[in-house]
């Protein structure tokens, strides 16, 4: 008989536990948002929140280190997804392979200069960003889905970065955009406009492209295609407020239902052409996307209609980058090509796959010239331990030559290498794109 109380109040307690739980999932959904209000008293109390709902709606296992809010934690702090100091960074699912060949059909390569880059580490948690407007409502957020902060948007309207008040003829801009599993395909995508005209208060008129008569393009994501068969993306064009050009791809690089929720967007300007990335696929290559008579000034995210349940959009690593790469150029007759463009996993030397581009631009003017030699230097901004970070660009360092070789196909001869940790920036470290551009492999020709 003691047995069977004793089993009926267990079976109880675990019952009220779930139904607590379930509670709460609710109430997000009812729209209470990850920030309760006056109830979430202190930041830690908000970051328990949103772990509680976000675990629950991106899953997987949360990773050691990640979703504080201190900002003067590594964790935190603008070392997500660049080289030689990174503390944080996304997956999906392709993440699991470690041969770098994956992406041995992307050409992508980051513009020289890093003009902008945003990982929301100084916004708190359960706030929109204080740098960015809109007509609607986000958060920035702590997630199981990847470390660091993120932008959550779940609402229609518009979203715009105001501290982009201009895009160079030759830029590059990136971001990592996260959904949550089973993402409804009767939810909205999520869009990404560069057009003509100014960053301003205008552009959150419904009808801004025609009134305004903008130029330029917009660049739609979804990760759930018709039949389930795919992720879709959309590309169209604008001239003088007209659309010349619309079309529709499909890729399994972002397909929330094959557990591909997380995909790393790039999107390469050069003068009128655009390029647009998924992971290591080439969706789009449009020679004469951009009018070549305007400046361009805009850009903005926008999610056009209702979310349907409890679909959300997560962004996170924002970087804009000008100038035209040209390694052959700065390396042969400079003697030195520096790169922001070489990225690693999270306080480790193994190099990302979306590396590859810049690698293989280095490797082949190396392979044309094998006259050169070379000298691969790493640099870090100046969070962190001095000693640590010195450590850490030495090591890497070392895995670009070892991939240089084992890849490329260069003479290990060929190559020496060294590390600086933060002893020589070339930018403040009092911003985040400063220590961006600080976070950078050095090739010195010997």
């Amino acid at each position: 008989m003691r047995k069977v109380f004793f089993y009926a109040l267990i079976s109880g307690l675990t019952f009220h536990l779930k139904a607590q739980s379930t509670k709460d999932i609710l109430k997000q959904q009812a729209g209470e948002g990850v920030k309760q209000g006056a109830n979430v008293a202190t930041q830690k109390t908000a970051d328990k929140v949103t772990d509680k709902v976000l675990g629950k709606l991106f899953g997987g296992k949360k990773q050691k280190g990640a979703g504080t809010s201190d900002n003067n934690s590594t964790a935190s702090t603008s070392n997500q997804d660049h080289p030689l100091n990174n503390t944080a960074a996304s997956k999906n699912a392709s993440d699991n392979k470690s041969d770098l060949k994956t992406y041995s059909k992307f050409d992508f390569i980051p513009g020289e200069k890093v003009l902008v880059y945003d990982d929301f580490s100084k916004d708190d948690v359960g706030d929109y960003p204080a740098t960015w407007n809109t007509n609607s409502t986000g958060e920035v957020v702590n997630s199981s889905a990847s470390a660091g902060h993120m932008l959550m948007l779940m609402k229609q309207g518009k979203f715009i970065p105001e501290y982009i008040k201009s895009l160079p003829d030759n830029f590059t801009f990136e971001c990592d955009v996260i959904s949550n599993d089973k993402f409804s395909y009767y939810s909205p995508a999520l869009s990404i406009y560069f057009l003509s005209g100014k960053n301003d208060k205008q552009v959150f008129d419904g009808s801004f492209i025609g009134l305004q008569k903008r130029s330029g393009v917009k660049i739609s994501l979804h990760p759930t295609g018709g039949g389930n068969n795919s992720g879709v993306g959309n590309v169209e064009g604008f001239d003088n407020g007209e659309s010349f050009l619309k079309n529709e791809i499909n890729s399994t690089q972002f397909k929330s239902t094959s557990g591909m929720k997380t995909v790393h967007v790039s999107i390469w300007r050069q003068k009128q052409r655009l390029r647009v990335y998924l992971n290591e696929e080439k969706i789009f290559d449009l020679p004469r996307a951009f009018a070549d008579d305007k400046p361009y000034g805009t850009a903005l995210f926008e999610i056009w209609g209702d979310m349907k349940d409890q679909d959300r959009y997560l962004l996170s690593n924002l970087k804009l980058a000008a100038g035209l790469p040209d390694t052959r150029n700065k390396l042969l007759n400079e003697g030195k090509f520096v790169t922001s463009g070489i990225l690693f996993d999270v306080n480790s030397e193994k190099i990302k796959k979306q590396s590859y581009g810049v690698l293989k631009d280095i490797a082949t003017v190396l392979n044309e010239n094998p006259s050169i030699n070379v000298n691969i230097i790493g640099h870090t901004d100046s969070d962190g331990n001095a000693a640590d970070n010195l450590n850490l660009s030495k090591r890497r360092s070392e895995a670009v030559k070892a991939e240089l070789i084992k890849d490329f196909g260069i003479d290990a001869s060929r190559i020496q290498t060294d590390g600086k940790g933060s002893s020589e920036p070339i930018a403040s470290n009092a911003t985040a794109e400063g220590k961006a551009n600080n976070r950078r492999v050095e090739f010195l020709k010997l």
